[in-house]
């Protein structure tokens, strides 16, 4: 598919997913600035054409430059389950500050989360709320968005290259036995959905089977239902994790953002 290139802020830039993300959307044809806490770690892991924002999800104060004037927005971090680096502190409250950071920007925003993310069981130990947490208030952005669930990273085997676009988040084990996915593939997913109008507003997890990679994703894209306007989870998600039971401050939380849409 053929667009004209854009200015793609990538989050979690140096991570395992977003350095793969930095170098597709470059290889595309995009200005691409690579979010990044370490701008020693940018410069070893990333190519020379990715622009480097140093910046913390976890500091509003320092988001608003990373990004200014971007026209999509990928995000790609995550926590790493240490007392500075929670579910509920980054991958949750980070998503919280960059919709802010937006100062009444409208970009596409394509967010990862993960296979499994709707749900309650012990499996899961909760943590995974954080995650569905953040799709709730991209959701409620109101911006054009799509969400994107991907299975285990690279276990893949050598002939699962078939990707595979589900949606109602049923495969919930906790294990590979949900799906499976190459890195590479996620990233160039990712990046594809930035562009292709059939992925706005669509929520999906994302998998691979045995045959070969696709030329073409837009019609994989275009088979997905779109999630219902205004509604906080997507089309087929399991209606279970009760907004009038959340937390007062994730109530807040998608009260603001809320407002921001409406401003």
């Amino acid at each position: 598919m053929t667009t004209a290139p854009m200015t793609v802020s990538v989050v979690g830039a140096t991570g395992s997913i977003g350095r793969l993300v930095v170098a597709e959307s470059i290889a595309r044809g995009h200005v691409t600035r690579a979010v990044v806490r370490d701008a020693a770690k940018a410069e070893r892991q990333l190519p020379a054409e990715a622009q480097v924002a140093v910046a913390d999800v976890t500091r509003p104060e320092t988001l608003h430059k990373a990004v200014a004037d971007i026209d999509a927005i990928v995000l790609t971090h995550g926590s790493d389950g240490t007392a500075h680096s929670s579910p509920e502190t980054v991958d949750y409250a980070g998503v919280r500050n960059i919709l802010a950071a937006l100062d009444g920007q409208t970009p596409r925003i394509v967010l990862m989360t993960a296979i499994g993310v709707t749900s309650r069981s012990s499996v899961y130990d909760h943590l995974v709320d954080w995650k569905r947490r953040s799709e709730r208030l991209v959701r409620a952005s109101g911006l054009p968005y799509t969400i994107v669930r991907p299975g285990w990273f690279d276990m893949n085997g050598p002939d699962d290259h078939r990707l595979v676009f589900l949606q109602g988040d049923k495969r919930r084990s906790g294990s590979p036995a949900d799906g499976v996915i190459s890195r590479a593939q996620i990233a160039q997913v990712l990046v594809e959905a930035v562009t292709v109008p059939e992925a706005v507003g669509r929520t999906f997890e994302l998998i691979v089977e045995q045959g070969p990679a696709p030329s073409d994703l837009v019609p994989l894209f275009a088979t997905l239902d779109q999630d219902a306007p205004g509604a906080l989870d997507a089309v087929r998600d399991e209606n279970n994790m009760p907004l009038a039971k959340e937390p007062q401050r994730v109530r807040d939380d998608l009260e603001a953002v809320r407002a921001l849409a409406g401003s």
